[in-house]
């Protein structure tokens, strides 16, 4: 008998994935969860729907360390945000899929599954790297036969599998950013429920004073917060924390899928929008105006890319190493003021700044102001000469 990798969640899709597959598909399935911060109780509970359900040999792979380093790191260094929130989900499936082809092999599998429907954009995400990164084949159940989620419950109320929800919201969690979708936020007419936020408070329940936050960067990566050093993975618990306390990050937009669909979708992403804030923030501070323009084009192809499930997309490494080279200059410190969903920059620090106190006083003598002249002159010279024609 095959065996098949099944990429699991332990949710509804993926439960009920195992058994369709040894019904429906005659293979023998080995499930896998790759830990990129979904919470203890979440990898405990992929652990248990799997011995639950069939007893078969599951894998549980801790990736959060690499997710941080290797993704995240990237993420805010290209200022990573698509259509208005920063990429958690996106960012994480290809390092999800690199771990499960690992596994595959090892297990001598012919195949990697996952509960992906034909609707979503992850069925891309995990495809493309798998096509691009093995030969293995690759079975999509749910959207091979077209289920609903509905139908999908009945399925697993028939076979036994107890579900830890009733809830039919699709919830997707990593130490980045937490989205959610599906039941009543399928309509935009509705109004999101404050139960399914888990990261952030409200703004009107968010702290009634503001809070000022300073973080460090070396090379446009972040390494302390509020003046202690640690570790990027700590850094970006501690800023969900004190952002998701002060009701920075929830993100409520009309997405517009890979497959053109338009999508209501909710994100929790409080310690992105902060450590992507004021990376922004030091950026202004010590770049040029030309690198500035060309920083805010990358960030958004590139943002662009990783949506699209174009991570192994060599264009997306090239852009990495021109945004690598331009960040060597974006060390410095930032403090940034947080009140009831509003963040700001207060104040930046940095050695390469391109700011000159002496150059921007009104108080400098030095710099002939009347020198301007010459140069106001030939400024907008041939728009000029359009506008004397035209009179």
């Amino acid at each position: 008998m095959d065996k098949v990798v099944l990429a699991f969640s332990g949710g509804l899709d993926t439960s009920v994935c195992v058994k369709l597959l040894e019904e429906k598909y005659d293979v023998e399935v080995i499930t896998a969860c790759v830990d990129v911060g979904q919470g203890d109780e979440e990898i405990a509970k992929a652990e248990k729907m799997a011995k639950e359900i069939g007893g078969y040999k599951h894998y549980t792979i801790d990736a959060k360390e690499e997710f941080a380093n290797e993704y995240i790191a990237r993420g805010i260094k290209a200022n990573a945000e698509y259509e208005g929130y920063p990429l958690s989900t996106a960012l994480a499936r290809p390092l999800i899929a690199q771990k499960i082809i690992d596994i595959a092999k090892k297990e001598g599998a012919t195949a990697i599954a996952h509960g992906c429907t034909g609707k979503g954009n992850d069925q891309f995400r995990f495809e493309a790297v798998i096509l691009a990164m093995s030969d293995l084949d690759i079975i999509a159940p749910i959207r091979e036969l077209n289920l609903t989620r509905t139908e999908e419950q009945a399925y697993a109320a028939e076979k036994g599998i107890k579900l830890n929800s009733d809830k039919i919201y699709s919830i997707d969690e990593n130490i980045w950013g937490r989205s959610i979708e599906g039941d009543i936020l399928e309509d935009p007419a509705n109004e999101p429920p404050e139960e399914i936020y888990a990261w952030t408070a409200s703004a009107e329940d968010a702290l009634d004073t503001p809070q000022k936050v300073s973080i460090e960067f070396e090379e446009g990566i972040p390494v302390a917060i509020n003046g202690e050093m640690m570790p990027l993975i700590d850094i970006i618990k501690e800023a969900n924390k004190i952002a998701g306390e002060n009701g920075i990050g929830r993100v409520d937009t009309i997405e517009n899928r890979m497959i053109g669909l338009k999508s209501r979708e909710t994100y929790e992403v409080p310690g992105a929008k902060l450590l992507i804030a004021a990376h922004q923030a030091l950026e202004e501070l010590v770049l040029t105006t030309d690198e500035l323009r060309f920083a805010e084009y990358m960030s958004t192809l590139y943002a662009d890319l990783v949506y699209r499930a174009l991570w192994q997309e060599p264009l997306r490494e090239d852009i990495d190493q021109a945004i690598d080279h331009m960040q060597r200059r974006v060390s410095g410190e930032v403090t940034m003021k947080l009140f009831k969903g509003s963040i700001a920059p207060l104040t930046r620090e940095s050695p390469f700044s391109l700011h000159s106190i002496e150059q921007i006083t009104f108080e400098d003598k030095e710099t002939d102001q009347r020198e301007v002249e010459g140069m106001i002159k030939y400024h907008g010279l041939q728009a000029a000469n359009y506008q004397k024609l035209n009179r």
